[in-house]
Parts: structure tokens; sequence; C-alpha cells
């Protein structure tokens, strides 16, 4: 330990008191360590596995586990959900002042001259869901067959305008890095459902168009303790580094030399009372049966023959995202807590039409069969799936405008996403945006309310998950969100 964190460490209020306990030989430093503990909601730190929050029978247990697909870099709502066919008598004219309403822009679209209408140019087809059909974009097929499970939202607005906050917003509910992410939330709250895999389990797949830089606080556990972090499974090489026992080790050997450090961690523990050293212990024991458990999860020999073809044929591969979403699948049912796939490159500044397409095909035939997938096994109840960008993309085109090509800007004012199973009411679409899909008239949602709404199917009281850092209670969805009880089966 650096010499100066060791000073720090020294400083801190609960080596305090266990210091001066010892001192003195009497219960008051004891007694005083566990009064704070109690009230800070800390002390001890939760090993992996330990439930922090029981869920109440004032609030709905519909849902046991997240699958978390965001589409980093923001995809276009007006190009895939929201369904605007008046503009097509607008193309190229000025948006108008009264739309625009002087809303900030980035740099990227803030010096142009003129803010031409770009129009969609691909057909949206009606689907049937439980109300009288949702306009879904011909870009999305297999994902449009899935319209009655799906609740689609038009209405969704966010504060960042650039990706890392808006990234990081969508993520730990605040613009800062420094909070814990949601699976992190979910991992402190509700433990695990499976001792010998994490509760947190991030997927990543490499898209085709620009992409946004991908940082691992996204799913860092902030101040909460390190063990709920989530845990990254590579496509390439061992699933997690350092997973194999080195040549000559056997697993005997291991689980001695794990005997070893585990004492001389509890020493350190002891004696510094610092949380992160227990922290360590527990993820040195998961690490230990993570050498069973991730080459089995990973294996997917057992899977038969129409659940691979149901995927696609890309799910052979490692790292696509239809190999992802089946694995999202097999973590699902074994009981992981929070699953988040990152699918990048859908941060079309310019070519929109040609990437959208691209991205499109990659993600819609796995996504439309990881629904019917958990739905046939009987998983789809209890999994709530969350499909999302960070903010949406602007109608008027960033740079030049034709027929066929255009580009769009940031935009979080308004955009479009999609939630299914989990007692998320199914087969409808909430909220609608102006004739530009630019202003929100109707049943706004901000990020708040979904964190809010999306813990409420957990059983979970999102004001009551607090973690107490630095004086004050902290929670997922800071001081605001209220749950949106349209949006709840």
């Amino acid at each position: 330990m650096h010499p100066v964190e060791e000073h720090y460490l020294d400083l801190t209020r609960r080596r305090f008191f266990g210091v001066a306990g010892r001192s003195i030989g009497a219960g008051l430093g004891t007694l005083a360590l566990a009064s704070l503990g109690a009230s800070a909601g800390q002390e001890p730190a939760p090993l992996i596995g330990e439930a922090r929050y029981t869920p109440t029978p004032t609030t709905a247990r519909k849902a046991k586990r997240i699958i978390y697909l965001h589409m980093e870099g923001a995809p276009s709502q007006i190009d895939l959900f929201d369904y605007k066919p008046g503009l097509a008598d607008r193309f190229n004219e000025d948006l108008p002042d009264s739309i625009r309403q002087g809303q900030r822009l980035t740099g990227m679209t803030s010096g142009q001259a003129k803010f031409p209408v770009a129009p969609s140019i691909f057909t949206f087809n009606r689907y049937e869901n439980n109300q009288d059909g949702a306009y879904l974009s011909e870009l999305i097929p297999h994902t449009a067959s899935c319209a009655k499970e799906l609740c689609i939202i038009r209405s969704m607005h966010t504060q960042a305008i650039n990706h890392e906050p808006g990234i990081t917003f969508f993520q730990t509910g605040h613009e800062q890095p420094g909070r814990p992410s949601f699976g992190s939330w979910m991992s402190y709250g509700l433990g695990t459902m499976n001792r010998d895999l994490p509760a947190f389990v991030v997927l990543i797949t490499q898209g085709v168009g620009n992409m946004q830089a991908l940082s691992a606080r996204f799913w860092g556990s902030g101040f909460l303790p390190s063990e709920h972090q989530g845990c990254k499974l590579r496509s390439a090489g061992d699933p997690v580094l350092f997973l194999k026992d080195p040549d000559g080790l056997a697993r005997s050997d291991r689980r001695r030399f794990l005997d070893l450090v585990g004492e001389l961690n509890e020493r350190e523990a002891a004696r510094s009372l610092d949380p992160e050293v227990r922290a360590r212990i527990a993820q040195a024991e998961m690490a230990y049966r993570m050498q069973m458990s991730v080459p089995e999860l990973t294996d997917f020999s057992d899977e038969d023959q129409e659940t691979l073809d149901l995927y696609g044929p890309d799910v052979r591969t490692p790292g696509t995202f239809a190999a992802n979403c089946l694995l999202a699948r097999r973590l699902a049912e074994r009981g992981v807590r929070f699953i988040q796939l990152y699918m990048r490159g859908w941060d079309a500044h310019n070519n929109l039409p040609r990437e959208i397409r691209d991205q499109s095909r990659i993600v819609d035939r796995a996504q439309a069969a990881l629904l019917k997938d958990l739905r046939r096994r009987g998983l789809l109840d209890e999994t709530l799936v969350l499909w999302a960008g960070e903010f949406g993309r602007t109608v008027y085109s960033q740079g030049q405008l034709t027929k066929d090509n255009y580009g769009r800007d940031h935009h979080p004012r308004c955009f479009s996403l999609w939630l299914a199973g989990g007692g998320i009411k199914p087969g409808i679409v909430f909220g609608e945006t102006d004739d530009y899909s630019y202003n929100i008239v109707k049943d706004p949602v901000d990020v708040h309310d979904l964190h809010a709404t999306m813990l409420y199917l957990l059983g979970v009281d999102h004001e009551k998950l607090v973690y107490r850092h630095q004086g004050r209670d902290y929670r997922l969805t800071d001081v605001f969100g209220k749950v949106r009880r349209e949006l709840i089966a």
C-alpha cells in the first residue's frame, strides 16, 4: 500500500475506534464501531452473495434479474421506433425555431447555418400488439415480430448531450463519474442467486459504426464495496483473465494457497478494519469457484440446433452480439442478477442509413431470439429486458443532406427505448413526441423514473436501497425518480 493511502487509512473513524477499543481493553471501541456500522449500513461489508435489501410486500416482485442491452452511441429513434410520416413533405426545410426552442446543441452542429429536416428513408410497418398496432422500422423485422412482448417508450429524455456523461448517467443515475452502476446496486442490495458466478456480468460486442470509448467505470462499483463491480467476460482467450491455474499447480494446491492468503487477509481485516480487505477475500473465493463454472457457461455444445438456428449463424463466433445474447440467456438461467450487454457503433453523425442498416442487421435477429428463447424456457416473466441508448438523434441532418444519405447529431430531449418481460406491461407504446420527434408532448419519462420503475419490478423501493458514503445516504435515483405504474402489468 502507498504510504499516503496508509496514512489516510489510519485516519478513518473505524480504525480509530477499533484501535481505541483494543488499547483500553474495554468494549467502548467495539460498541462504537457496531453503532457506526448499523447507522451507515456499511459494516461489516457484505460478502458476495449476501443480500442487503429484503423486498417488502408493498412492492411488486415480478422480476428476479435484468438483462440490459445498451446500444452505445445512441440509435436514431426516428429511423427505428418513432414513425413520423409527415416529415416526408418537409424534406430539407429548416427546422422551425418554434420546435428548436433555443435548445442547446453540440459543438458539431451549433455552427451550421441551416438545420435541414431529414425524414427517415426507411419504411415503417404496423405490427400487432395489444393496442392498435405499433409502427416499427423495416430495419428490425425480427424484433417487430415480438411486438406483443414490447413496452415501447417514445418519450424518454435525459440531461446529458455528450456520450460520456450520457452513458454515465444512464448507468449510474448521475452524470459525474464515481457513483455505483445499476448492476452494482443490484448486487449489493439483492445479492446473487448463484454463488459460483458473479451477480453482475458484462459482455461487449464491437459494432461496425463510429464507436465511442467504453470505460470500465460504466460497470464499476463506485463507493460500494468492490466485489459488487461488474465482471467482464472476454470474447477471446480465457473469458476471465488468470482463470486457469499455472502449469504445475494442482487445484488442491490452489485451495491451500487461497486458505493461506485468506488467513493473512483476515488478520489484516482485523487490524485495519478496512472493508476492502474482506472484499478481496470474497473475490478470491469467487474466482476459485469460477474456475469450474465459467468454462461450462461459455461452452455452447449442449445447446440444440434449434436454439442455435434461432440466434443465427453469428452465434458460433465468440463476442458477436448473437453469441452474447445466447450467453445472456445462459447467465439468466444460472441465476445471475444483472447482465449487461454493450453493443458499440451507433454514433452515426454521417452516413447514417448505411451504418444503421449494418448495426440493425447485427442486433435484430439476436435480440428477438433472446426474447423468444426466454419466453419458451419460462424465464421472460421473471427477467426484465431493457434495450436503450444513452440519448436520441436529431431530426435535422448534420452536414450535407441528400435524398438517400444524412447524419444525425445527439439529441437528449426525446428518444425511444423498449422493455420486455419482468412484469412490464407488454404490447404497448407509451408517450408521444411532436411531428419532428424533437420534443415530448405526452407522458415524459426520465432516467430516474425508469430506474425507479425497474427497481420496483424487482421488489425494491428505490428510496430505501441506500448506502451511506461520506456522511450522506446515496441511492441509484439520487433524490429523484418516481415509479411509473402505467408501465406495469
